[in-house]
């Protein structure tokens, strides 16, 4: 029998139906996918095809097969690796960005999207308070947003002492002192590798019973040097104390920040203080699509003095475009092709306003206070300050831990993962999501005392 191959407007109806059956189903399925449908990803492989398939039929495939083998990560109760879900405006945003298929690298080229993100990346630093006029850049996410902040931290502390990096390298460059803490996030370590700064020559500095580098422990500082600091530690959601870093180590050290999501506490006003002074660091990291919401991927990079970010970054070429009278994105991206991120952004900015953002994130630390007391009422040992959105919890000895986290997994009314911190195993628990409702999170609270109780 001959079928008649759907138009490309049938088509994408067709997706839009099958992606809004599949979100509407999350709430109700299991969290993570079951064994069978993981087993069955098997037929979607097989050799390449020597001829071509219908696309109606390609998309029928991947979502017979794909679409019951992924976590319910844009789900209310996936509260697994700080992931947020995607904002349904962010969803149809990015939709309508990939339609235009603009490669936003140059304002010449793609107005449209330059200027989209130019807009955004404004309305960030207001929504973060951070200093207006700061140079920003859409990533992938924070590994390469904490990449590209200290891609300019090291183009500048070497500048002051007439080094030119960019052009001579590291070869024989001055020697830069790097500081973290304790409890530094391994893709800063990564992003420190990849720059020639080294992962294992940096200097640790001690923290505190929440993972917060002790301002105390600074060591004294001379010559070209970055400190990172972390606001959001990925286990305790603890902030260092940014303010006192900066008094402590002067002007002269470059200081960076790594808030993949915790910088986002500068937008909930209850939750603003725990973030005090991080305005004073010369760069800053965060994701979008962990706390913001939107689809993956999304990160963000921020420079204080923008001309060393674009000293780190920029790329010149006699057949680019590069006059211009708006900044042109790759001058302050690794990439120079690049889906236009910023639309999701703008989008989301644009719907929710001030208030909206800070009531969504407002909400999910409220939930996360909910976790942490009902479990400690319950007899179970919370580890952290729930100042944020994470909740750290114990259910006894290591294995009984694991054990419950794993009956919790398995169970599918929510997805939680596991952790050592300072020596303690826990199941850690990260309130990201915009989905999430107070009703969710009291389901999610029942399923996990009632799998606790019935594990030995």
């Amino acid at each position: 029998m001959t079928t008649i191959p759907l138009s490309r407007g049938a088509l994408l109806e067709d997706v839009a139906r099958r992606a809004g059956a599949y979100l509407d189903d999350l709430a109700q399925r299991k969290v993570a996918p079951d064994d069978a449908a993981v087993a069955a990803l098997g037929a979607l492989d097989g050799d390449l095809p020597e001829s071509t398939s219908d696309a109606a039929d390609v998309l029928a495939l991947l979502d017979r097969y794909g679409s019951p083998a992924t976590m319910a990560i844009a789900g209310p109760r996936f509260f697994g690796f700080v992931m947020g879900g995607g904002q349904p405006v962010a969803l149809a945003a990015n939709w309508l960005a990939s339609a235009w298929d603009q490669n936003t690298g140059y304002y010449n080229i793609t107005p449209a999207t330059a200027r989209l993100e130019q807009i955004a990346l404004r309305w960030l630093l207001e929504v973060l308070d951070l200093p207006r006029g700061s140079g920003g850049a859409f990533v992938t996410g924070a590994n390469v947003a904490n990449l590209v902040g200290l891609a300019a931290a090291r183009h500048a502390v070497l500048a002051r002492v007439g080094w030119k990096v960019e052009a001579d390298g590291l070869f024989g460059a001055p020697p830069i002192t790097v500081v973290v803490g304790g409890e530094v996030h391994p893709t800063l370590i990564k992003s420190l590798g990849i720059l020639g700064l080294g992962r294992s020559r940096v200097v640790r500095v001690p923290v505190d019973d929440q993972g917060r580098l002790r301002v105390d422990a600074l060591p004294p500082l001379a010559g070209p040097s970055i400190v990172c600091a972390q606001v959001g530690n990925v286990n305790t959601g603890a902030c260092d104390d940014v303010a006192a870093i900066r008094a402590r180590i002067g002007a002269d050290a470059w200081l960076h920040v790594d808030g993949a999501f915790g910088l986002w506490a500068r937008a909930a006003p209850s939750r603003a203080e725990l973030v005090r002074g991080v305005e004073l660091a010369d760069s800053w990291a965060t994701d979008a699509h962990k706390w913001l919401n939107v689809p993956y991927d999304c990160g963000l990079a921020f420079v204080r003095d923008a001309g060393a970010l674009s000293a780190a970054m920029a790329i010149t070429a006699e057949y680019l475009p590069t006059d211009s009278p708006w900044r042109n994105p790759s001058d302050f991206t690794p990439e120079l092709s690049r889906r236009a991120r910023g639309v999701d952004v703008w989008a989301v900015l644009r719907c929710l306003g001030r208030s909206g953002v800070a009531e969504m994130i407002e909400r999910n630390c409220r939930q996360a206070r909910r976790f942490g007391a009902t479990l400690a009422a319950a007899g179970f040992d919370v580890l952290n300050d729930v100042a944020l959105n994470q909740v750290l919890v114990s259910f006894g000895e290591p294995a009984r831990t694991q054990r419950v986290i794993a009956a919790v997994q398995a169970d599918g009314t929510c997805w939680c993962g596991g952790t050592v911190w300072q020596g303690r195993s826990a199941m850690r628990i990260s309130v990201c999501s915009w989905a999430t409702t107070d009703a969710d999170v009291e389901r999610s609270i029942a399923a996990i005392l009632a799998v606790a109780r019935a594990t030995p």
